[in-house]
Formats: C-alpha cells, sequence, structure tokens
C-alpha cells in the first residue's frame, strides 16, 4: 500500500497490485486526505501532519491485514476436492463453535475411532468386543451431545438473526415522502439477513433534502450494528448540521473515537435544493455516484477518505445541478461486483441514460453468480415541469 500525491494537496490510495483486484476483493478507489488549504510546509506544521500520515498508515496498515485475511479464506476455497472433503471433515462443520466444545466434538470423533480400532484387534474376542462397544457409545454420546448443544445454539442465533432482520427494516426507510418534481427509488438487498448498507431520505428544515448511503466494512450482523449507528447519528445532527462536509466530518469523528481501527465505512452525503436542482454532495470513498443528464454523464468522484479512518480529517463539498429529466444514481460496490463483465460502471451508465430507465432496469443488471455483497441503490430523476 502507497499514498500518491495528487494535484491540490490530495492524495491517492490504492493497494499495490491494484490490476490483479478481483470481485469482492479491495477495490481501489480514491481515499483523499485533506491539507489545510493554503498550508505551506514549515516548522512544526510540517512535523505535525507528518505524524497524520503515520497516524493513516498505521491504519491502512490494520486494514491491510483484514483484506489479506479475506483472500486467504477465498485461496482456501479453491483447494482440491479431496482438500475440501478433509477440511469439511475435520474443521469446516466445527468452526463456528466454541473452542471448549469443539475440542469435545473431535475427541468424541477420537474416541469412537478408537473403538473401532479396537474391535478390529479384538478378532472375535468377546470382553474386548464388548469393551469397544462399551467405549464407540460412549464417543458417540459425547458427539451427539455437543452436536445438539451447537443445534441448540445455531436456532437461538438463527432467532436472533431474525429479529435483528426485522428491526433493520424499520430502520431503512418504508415509504419515501414526496418531493414535488423528482422521483425517488431505492432498492436494498442484504447478502445475509442483515446487511452492513444505509441508505436515507431526510428532509431538512430549510427546504432541502438529504440524500445519505454508507457502507459499513464486513457484513453480518457487526456491519448492520455500525449501519445503525450512522444512521441514528445522521438523523439526529441533519437538522443542525446540514451541510454534507459537516456531516461527514461529524460521523468521521464519532466513528474514530467509538469504532475499532478496523472498522469503517464509506458514504455519499448529498443535499439538494428542490426548486433548483442544485446538489451539494460530499463523496467519503464511496463508489462514485452517476449523474446522468441528456447526451452526457458525470461521475462523482470522491471528495474525501472514508469514514473512521482518521480523526479531524478533512472533507470538501462539490456543487452539480439536476436537469430537468437528469438522474442521479447513489449506489454501493455491490451493483458493479453483481455484474458480469469488466466494465460493469458502463453497463450503469447505458441502463440508466435510457429515458425511461427506473431502478428495475438497473435490478436486470445483476447476474445471481457474481452476487457475493450487500446491494443498495437510490435513484433520483428529476420530471420534466408540466
Amino acid at each position: 500500500m502507497h499514498l500518491q500525491p495528487r494535484p491540490h494537496n490530495w492524495w491517492e490510495f490504492t493497494p499495490k497490485n491494484s490490476t490483479q483486484t478481483k470481485r469482492g476483493l479491495l477495490q481501489p478507489r480514491v481515499l483523499g486526505v485533506s491539507l489545510a488549504s493554503g498550508w505551506e510546509p514549515s516548522g512544526g506544521e510540517q512535523v505535525a501532519h507528518t505524524c497524520e500520515f503515520a497516524s493513516l498508515d498505521t491504519r491502512l496498515a490494520r486494514l491491510s491485514l483484514v483484506k489479506l485475511n479475506i483472500l486467504q479464506v477465498k485461496l482456501d476455497k479453491s483447494a482440491g476436492p479431496f482438500g475440501r472433503a478433509l477440511r469439511f471433515a475435520f474443521y469446516d462443520w466445527t468452526r463456528d463453535m466454541p473452542a471448549d466444545r469443539r475440542w469435545l466434538t473431535m475427541l468424541g470423533l477420537l474416541i469412537q475411532l478408537g473403538a473401532l480400532v479396537l474391535a478390529l484387534y479384538a478378532r472375535g474376542s468377546k470382553p474386548f468386543m464388548f469393551l469397544s462397544l462399551v467405549i464407540y457409545m460412549g464417543g458417540l454420546c459425547l458427539l451427539n451431545g455437543m452436536l445438539t448443544s451447537e443445534f441448540v445454539r445455531k436456532i437461538q442465533l438463527e432467532a436472533d438473526q431474525i429479529a435483528a432482520e426485522k428491526i433493520q427494516r424499520t430502520l431503512h426507510p418504508q415509504k419515501l415522502q414526496d418531493l414535488p418534481g423528482y422521483r425517488v427509488e431505492t432498492f436494498y438487498k442484504p447478502l445475509r439477513g442483515v446487511g452492513g448498507d444505509y441508505f436515507d431520505v431526510i428532509e431538512l428544515s430549510n427546504g432541502r433534502t438529504l440524500f445519505a448511503l454508507a457502507d459499513v466494512s464486513g457484513k453480518g450482523m457487526p456491519a448492520a450494528l455500525l449501519a445503525a449507528n450512522i444512521q441514528a447519528l445522521v438523523r439526529s445532527i441533519s437538522n443542525i448540521v446540514s451541510d454534507p462536509e459537516g456531516l461527514a466530518k461529524q460521523v468521521n469523528n464519532h466513528l474514530c473515537r467509538y469504532t475499532p481501527p478496523e472498522r469503517f465505512a464509506t458514504a455519499v452525503f448529498a443535499v439538494l435544493s428542490p426548486e433548483t436542482g442544485e446538489l451539494r454532495y460530499v463523496n467519503a470513498g464511496q463508489n462514485p455516484p452517476i449523474l446522468s443528464a441528456p447526451h452526457r454523464t458525470t461521475l462523482l468522484e470522491s471528495t474525501g477518505m472514508p469514514l473512521g479512518l482518521v480523526p479531524q480529517a478533512v472533507f470538501q463539498s462539490q456543487t452539480v445541478v439536476i436537469p430537468p429529466t437528469g438522474k442521479l444514481l447513489l449506489f454501493t460496490d455491490g451493483l458493479t461486483d453483481g455484474i458480469a463483465g469488466e466494465n460493469p460502471e458502463e453497463s450503469i451508465c447505458e441502463a440508466i441514460a435510457r429515458p425511461e430507465s427506473t431502478i428495475s432496469n438497473l435490478q436486470t443488471l445483476l447476474s445471481p453468480k457474481f452476487n457475493d455483497d450487500d446491494i443498495t441503490m437510490l435513484l433520483l430523476t428529476r420530471l420534466v415541469p408540466e
């Protein structure tokens, strides 16, 4: 991993072997770290910023370990049939057990194996055959006890998962408020029962509308908890800090303070002025939203780094205008990962450029073969005034 200088005092972080990244692994994207406006390298300020980048490098190094672990799991799954059979026989079916139960389960298997070996060497001797039978039944009872205990634990976890899924569904907007002159469509599909994607549409007190979308690192319950945390924070401060750069700063500082270093989130905060179509946004390391206008398509590139990596990071906002018939698509990387082909972004741009396209047209691009992440889309279309 390395930091590459960019114009206007921005930095770009990419993996060293970015050309070798595949679906589901680390995606190269801009992670902006802005230096203070007008900063000139001199004396103590230079030392302070050097320390800031050292802190960034440390957190990115920790993230690299997480990504390498993901890569290792995918490499293990590529083993041959014999290797996968051995792994299932001695590891896969017990890997979710607590350590003590896993060892007791293995002990039950070994006891049964020992009993079978004893029966082979008994050569018809009734005492040894009876002893091997007793030993085998003891191992079988131990194994069945551990498996029954794990079965009960899994049922309890499944009940908790179902409850969490219902709660997360209530946290996402079920029915969006009408936005005169616009059509808002959303799509959310977690990979598991719950997911780490978050989206929201919030009406602000000044007549503007906030569109928020975030993608938390990881999957499942841990990611869903952090996504709910971000949602609660955004809803609580959006009418106090309504500018997108202020929102990004507040969420970033909160995550840096209260979450582990390996947990972070990419996000987009966009504030729309409905009358003029003006959109002011911050892209914190998220997939570039796509603004489709007649005869022109614009990618809203990153203007800051992901949330939760560096305390007091600086975020910059950009402004664009959504023209009549124009469309804005916010999405997480699950959409691009779920589309076949070498250039999924091009397929997305072509799909939303069609005059009558809706979010249903985008869903038809998804291939179940490549679906290995949460998928979230928010499509905003500005209607032609009557």
